[in-house]
């Protein structure tokens, strides 16, 4: 979403973008999910890189990167979601990585287009890791898609969990049978508090499979900002998020399905706001009601 719409949404509450960075420098008062197939605690928020910061290598956009990174784990988080697809992301990420020696404080997942050998080859080489936290199918759009090539990785060590994401609708019946006959570790899925055609269909056999579930675009492209412009939260959301963008995720993070949210950004101070919803109380789904309803009256 462009910068400058969100830095509007947010006027007025700037103490709450630089607060939850004091608050979690061990990360241990933060929101984990366990990843279902390892047992592994996750914390439940994490960063998007498909925005033009990653996508342009150069000095100035590797500054900017690493200090979203350092952002990202002063909150308390470690997932960084990518892809071989998201121009220079990769590249722009591994040598940042290197650079600061950030590799065990991440959780690195990225992800290919096809179960091509050659393509893993240049994401590890390009991220400058040896092995991946997930590995991930991108935009898997037939139902009768195999994860075979993706478990022998597995096997092989190199990576740790293995998924498949879609971002489109229509991929929904696709997604919905290869997470059941499959059963990845993870299944990413566009959703948001105004696009929860996810939230109805895909989370129940995500959970039947024992799939962990990230939720990208959570603050629908840009819409939700857009939607709340210039309005002040209302006191009872107040009780729950100090912004809008804790606000959205909290509804998101509400639901104990979801394993972490990953919105991108390319500013520290968002990344810094974002993790802050992992902290303070999640809705109930009274409450969760009381924010849908809200979000469709605007």
């Amino acid at each position: 979403m462009p910068m400058l719409t969100r830095r509007k949404a947010a006027a007025g509450l700037v103490a709450t973008l630089i607060a939850p960075a004091a608050l979690a420098q061990n990360g241990s008062d933060v929101l984990k999910r366990v990843i279902p197939h390892g047992g592994e605690a996750l914390p439940a928020v994490g960063l998007g890189t498909a925005i033009s910061i990653y996508d342009n290598d150069s000095d100035a956009n590797r500054r900017k990167t690493a200090a979203v990174l350092q952002a990202l784990i002063a909150s308390g988080a470690r997932l960084v979601d990518t892809a071989s697809t998201y121009g220079d992301a990769e590249t722009v990420l591994g040598a940042v990585i290197a650079a600061n020696s950030l590799r065990d404080k991440l959780f690195i997942a990225s992800k290919l287009e096809a179960p091509d050998p050659d393509e893993l080859k240049r994401s590890l080489a390009r991220l400058q890791v040896a092995k991946l936290d997930l590995l991930q199918f991108h935009n898997v759009r037939r139902a009768d898609q195999s994860l075979g090539r993706f478990r022998d990785w597995k096997a092989q060590g190199l990576c740790r969990y293995i998924g498949i994401t879609s971002t489109f609708r229509s991929d929904l019946p696709a997604i919905e049978a290869v997470v059941a006959r499959e059963k990845p570790d993870f299944v990413q899925v566009d959703y948001s508090i105004d696009n929860r055609e996810a939230e109805k269909r895909l989370l129940p056999v995500a959970a039947d499979a024992g799939a962990g579930v990230l939720t990208a675009l959570p603050f629908g492209r840009g819409r939700l900002f857009r939607a709340v412009h210039g309005r002040e939260m209302p006191d009872w959301a107040r009780e729950l998020a100090g912004s809008w963008a804790q606000f959205f995720l909290k509804y998101l993070l509400g639901d104990a399905l979801v394993t972490a949210v990953i919105p991108g950004t390319a500013d520290p101070a968002h990344m810094t706001d974002n993790a802050g919803a992992m902290r303070g109380p999640l809705p109930d789904p009274a409450q969760r009601r009381r924010m849908r309803d809200f979000v469709e009256a605007l």
